[in-house]
């Protein structure tokens, strides 16, 4: 059911999608959605976690080693990145529905709300970050995280709708954009001399 909604958003978008439209691209009735959901938004709701949860498993058979990270800080960054981008390219029903549930008027308010420890071993991933490139404290974290988000999943939108090719050049190319800001952000601090 939750791949037949998502379809249907795709379809019909987010408002216009009904119970309906998903009973048609499950092929069972809509009774039958009904019994597992109350309705519309809890379906939706549903949706946006099960792909959330994808998400953060991604993470979760990747390490971190400081060394390699203060070596080639960028080249760490895009380890992590690439599979988080490719993620979204090879799934073209799951990015249109992730995109509009985050760009809908009803997120904000379901994001104060929503249980995220399944994002944990991602979180633990940017405290090693913040501890071997301290100056990533001076970002704003939620305008970090949302620049990388937002623009992750709204260039593989463009991919997975044919605007832009799905081709390493892409990635390069996202990459490069997304990366301009945080550059200045992971040099090791120097630190400061002590007389003795």
């Amino acid at each position: 059911m939750l791949f037949a909604a998502m379809k249907a958003v795709r379809r019909y978008g987010l408002e216009g999608v009904r119970i309906q439209n998903v009973s048609e691209f499950a092929e069972i009735s809509p009774g039958a959605i009904y019994r597992h959901f109350e309705g519309k938004e809890q379906l939706l709701v549903e949706c946006f976690t099960y792909v959330d949860k994808q998400v953060a498993a991604i993470f979760e058979g990747m390490t971190l080693n400081p060394l390699a990270m203060l070596a080639n800080p960028m080249g760490t960054v895009k380890g992590l990145w690439l599979p988080y981008f490719r993620f979204w390219t090879a799934r073209p029903d799951e990015t249109i529905f992730y995109h509009r549930f985050r760009d809908s008027s009803f997120f904000p308010k379901y994001d104060k709300s929503r249980d995220v420890t399944y994002f944990n071993t991602f979180i633990g991933m940017i405290r090693v970050f913040k501890r071997v490139f301290p100056s990533l404290d001076r970002i704003n974290q939620d305008l970090l995280w949302l620049h990388v988000l937002t623009s992750t999943v709204l260039y593989a939108k463009y991919v997975v709708e044919g605007t832009l090719p799905n081709t390493p050049e892409t990635e390069d190319t996202v990459f490069q954009l997304l990366a301009t800001g945080l550059s200045g952000y992971l040099k090791p601090e120097r630190r400061k001399k002590t007389r003795g």
